[in-house]
């Protein structure tokens, strides 16, 4: 039990000492994404090895008892790549091996204890295949700036010693010492951190509304609800770095007079949960949370709060009535929640990644925070890259970087020599961006005026073979299953928005359609009750701005220029190169192919759903789409 600052400091330098950070270390990814692939596997073979190679070896084991080690083996967060996983790093080189298998794991660890190199298992680039010997000299790498993610991939996120090692809770402990919850809020006032779960708003202004609430009662949220098709950073900050989003928490109930803090997480993460819960646990243990805090007087309680995933409650009103077990659905604002919130009383709501800036800001101050990003969007922003990219991950940029960094550079461009087309930034309401953008940097202010939203941070590239009707009928689809239902303008809009997709993408729009649905996207966003049904529109609105001639094309020409929408798509065969041999006639479903044994066979295009299985069977090259 640490009771004051001062045990605390002594606590951390004696972590330093047992986790130097320039010892030898293997450390294997344990992100779900490298779980998934089987890194534990990785993780378990190397420990073997180890302990069978002898003391002079040495093992970091789980109980964290660390002896005096030629090499030490650990689990980490995720480090960054997903394709490639089990990712396994070596510190303190920043050599990164990818597609680890257990039988690997004998000589990556006699070549670490030996100083060397395993060169077969480099990270090498898609395109050149060159082999990257460490971190700072891979593209991947190398235009990251890890400020919230800096733990990440280094640290084991179930050691509160080895957080501890890293200056874990010293900016708890500087808040609580040195500074009163006014100056802590005009220091994230001051340092300019918006709020990074889409809207942007200032987290140091949102906390001074209810610092100045003169309740008994307030409450402070984590909201870790991440719901976007396609994002995981919150997810993987919660699994890779718990102590860094709790310590975040505290700070932020300190600030704000809370008396209790909540992780609302959705149970879809399991891993997360389970980290966060043993954060608790363990910061109960030590004293960092629960009663008179380090003696400072301050006490603070927190507990996990599991969702059910529904997209709905990432809107802050929603998630508050799940939280007292209500329903999940927004209500009109105001009142605020800083003045009427959970059960009433005074709250704030911050996502995830902002509580994960707050630690870095208090200890070092917000001029040094404002030395990252741009002037009206300071510090970083994590992202998911999926889509069609080589290079699919989690990754960490400065503000303001621009969008072919991210896709070319970080991202390694789109994979087979396939153009590039767009991508959707901010999931479901967020919106398109074009190869006219490229250039553009990201921001909130800069992506406001082109109609789209870094959202939470989720990017999914689209190539030339992605239909731009199809991806936002996606999203809409999406968006329609996740409404509510309470206001009328998102139940019933977003419900004709997917039906007039849907039917321009089945070849049965009209010019009249489009119309339609560029009016119904522009009432939704008008009307809607909260952030949800505000931003649904924004794939039709963007789609439509940057891309009507793809949906002229649909309902004038009949025909999907991605030649991707299956409503447009004709098969024929080819009689010269047909053999008869009916392999196609088998698999068709719609028993659309008929003819002879022996004799070329056609294609009832009345009947032809246009599934691909003819192609997909013949092996004599003689079906083209056209």
């Amino acid at each position: 039990m640490i009771a004051t600052v001062e045990e605390l400091v002594q606590e951390r330098d004696r972590c330093a000492k047992a986790y130097p950070v320039d010892r030898p270390r293997i450390l294997v990814c344990a992100g779900t994404g490298c779980v998934a692939s089987g890194s534990l596997a990785v993780y378990d073979e190397l420990v073997r090895i180890a302990a069978a190679s002898g003391p002079t070896a040495g093992v970091l084991m789980t109980e964290h008892e660390c002896e005096c080690t030629d090499a030490s083996i650990g689990k980490t967060g995720c480090q960054g790549l997903c394709a490639p996983g089990p990712l396994v790093q070596i510190e303190p080189a920043g050599t990164v091996y990818t597609c680890v298998t257990p039988d690997d794991a004998a000589e990556i660890f006699q070549a670490t204890v030996e100083g060397q190199i395993v060169e077969r298992l480099l990270y090498r680039d898609p395109h050149t295949g060159e082999p990257y010997r460490s971190t700072e000299q891979s593209p991947f790498y190398r235009k990251q700036k890890r400020m919230v993610l800096a733990n990440c991939g280094l640290i084991d996120p179930e050691s509160i010693e080895e957080y501890l090692a890293v200056d874990g809770y010293q900016a708890l402990a500087r808040a609580l010492k040195e500074m009163t919850p006014a100056q802590v809020c005009e220091e994230v006032l001051k340092s300019g951190l918006r709020g990074r779960g889409g809207a942007g708003f200032p987290t140091g202004r949102k906390w001074q509304f209810v610092q100045g609430n003169p309740a008994k009662i307030k409450f402070v949220i984590c909201n870790g609800d991440e719901g976007d098709p396609g994002a995981f950073m919150n997810g993987s900050m919660m699994e890779g770095d718990p102590h860094r989003v709790l310590e975040g928490l505290i700070i932020a109930g300190y600030a704000q007079g809370a008396t209790e803090g909540i992780f609302y997480v959705r149970a879809e993460y399991p891993l997360a949960v389970r980290r966060l819960k043993k954060a608790i646990a363990d910061a109960n243990e030590m004293g960092l949370l629960g009663d008179n805090i380090l003696g400072s007087g301050f006490s603070f309680h927190v507990r996990l709060k599991e969702g059910a995933g529904a997209f709905v409650c990432g809107e802050e009103t929603a998630l508050m009535a799940s939280v007292e077990g209500k329903r999940g659905m927004p209500r009109p604002k105001p009142p605020f929640p800083a003045n009427s919130g959970l059960y009433g009383q005074p709250t704030t709501i911050n996502n995830v990644e902002t509580l994960a800036h707050v630690p870095n800001i208090v200890l070092k101050g917000a001029d040094w925070f404002r030395g990252t990003g741009t002037p009206n969007s300071p510090g970083t922003k994590t992202f998911a890259l999926t889509g069609k990219i080589t290079n699919t991950g989690l990754v960490e940029v400065p503000m303001g970087i621009t969008l072919r960094d991210m896709v070319f550079d970080i991202g390694g461009g789109v994979p087979n020599g396939k153009q590039f087309k767009a991508v959707q930034i901010g999931g479901p309401s967020g919106g398109c961006l074009t190869v006219d953008h490229l250039d553009m940097g990201l921001d909130f202010d800069s992506l406001q005026s082109v109609g789209a939203m870094i959202g939470s941070g989720g990017l999914v590239v689209i190539d030339e073979d992605n239909c731009i009707v199809e991806v936002a009928r996606f999203f809409m689809q999406f968006i329609q299953s996740e409404s509510c239902g309470k206001c009328v303008a998102c139940r019933e809009g977003t419900k004709q928005m997917l039906y007039l997709l849907q039917k321009i993408v089945d070849g049965k729009g009209t010019m009249e359609d489009i119309a339609l649905l560029e009016e119904v996207a522009s009432v939704v966003k008008d009307a809607s009750l909260c952030g949800l049904g505000k931003t649904a529109a924004n794939p039709v609105l963007t789609t439509l701005r940057y891309f009507r001639d793809e949906y002229i094309a649909h309902v004038r020409d009949r025909k999907c220029p991605a030649r991707s929408c299956r409503a447009f798509k004709e098969y024929y065969i080819i009689a010269e190169k047909c053999r008869g041999c009916h392999r196609c006639a088998t698999v068709c479903p719609a028993e659309a192919i008929s003819g002879q044994v022996r004799q070329p066979f056609v294609i009832d295009q009345e009947k032809c759903m246009a599934c691909g299985a003819c192609v997909e069977t013949c092996r004599f090259d003689a079906i083209e789409e056209r």
